[in-house]
């Protein structure tokens, strides 16, 4: 692609938005009772059994330039890690809780768009994901004297997916989304199986005689998160990654949601305002993306 498109960059990471802690959701459900590498290689394999296919039919194959083939390893590495850490966070901590505290991501993300890859900040969408940030320390108001260590697993999540972006950003627009996460959950599931194999004692006891639900539970991990993560893929191939922070916050409002409605966690009245700071934070960049997207490609120096 030789220009960007913004406003459907944007539609698509407000997809990702809702699926994520959709998915996430699930994984705190089957977090007390699946240990950790059968979630991940559920997630993963799901995604490398639903794409195979379908790059078979489209004749592309695999095979990659050895150059590009690496920043892809780098990123599953990034995404497992990244995912492995969230799942962690889950098992202790309420989901909207765990969303807002990894909810630094977008800002991490704002400044390495701009210092390690160039991209244009303008004072517009500075200003908005200031803002949201704002918002995001008011949904919740994390106690780390009683959480513990568990509360710093989600800031590990924040800064790993700031890499994983960024990387994203690099290879998305030099291959397909589909043929992308086809081989990221063929690399993952192979390195999640050597992991077994190679350290079988540190990955708990691993078994297979769940029930029917759980087995449903366990594809739809995959089938959510392979989605999610092919709509944050598309979306970093038309708009630049400082200009979807702004829009990460609303993971925040749908994981409460999603949150309140699965295991009855209602945020409080200050948290309540943090959540239409961070809407309207989002609301404001799709608006100002879409005047924007109308403008000749000079006028987006404004941003």
């Amino acid at each position: 692609m030789s220009t960007d498109r913004p406003f459907l960059g944007v539609m698509l990471m407000l997809c990702f938005c809702v699926l994520a802690p959709l998915g996430d959701s699930i994984a705190k459900i089957l977090g007390g009772t699946v240990v950790l590498i059968v979630l991940l290689f559920a997630r993963f394999a799901v995604q490398a059994l639903m794409l195979l296919p379908v790059v078979a039919v489209s004749g592309k194959g695999l095979r990659l330039p050895r150059a590009l083939w690496k920043w892809t390893l780098v990123r599953t590495v990034l995404h497992i890690l990244g995912i492995g850490l969230m799942f962690s966070a889950l098992r202790y901590l309420p989901l909207a809780d765990a969303l807002a505290i990894a909810f630094v991501m977008p800002f991490i993300m704002l400044i390495l768009g701009h210092f390690a890859m160039g991209e244009e900040v303008g004072m517009h969408r500075m200003v908005a994901c200031a803002i949201g940030f704002l918002g995001t320390l008011l949904v919740i108001q994390p106690n780390f004297v009683e959480v513990g260590y568990p509360a710093l697993l989600p800031l590990g999540v924040a800064v790993v997916f700031a890499l994983f972006m960024m990387v994203t950003r690099k290879v998305a627009r030099a291959l397909d989304p589909i043929r992308l996460q086809a081989i990221s959950g063929v690399q993952a599931s192979v390195i999640i199986l050597a992991l077994y194999l190679l350290f079988p004692s540190a990955t708990g006891t691993v078994t297979f005689s769940y029930d029917a639900a759980t087995w449903g539970l366990l594809v739809a991990l995959g089938v959510l998160g392979t989605f999610a993560h092919l709509f944050m893929t598309w979306s970093l191939r038309f708009a630049p990654a400082s200009t979807l922070a702004p829009m990460q916050y609303l993971e925040i409002p749908f994981g409460t949601a999603i949150g309140w409605i699965v295991f009855s966690d209602l945020p409080n009245g200050l948290a309540a305002i943090g959540i239409c700071i961070t809407v309207g934070a989002g609301l404001y960049i799709i608006l100002r993306e879409r005047q924007l997207s109308l403008q000749p490609p000079a006028g987006h120096a404004a941003g």
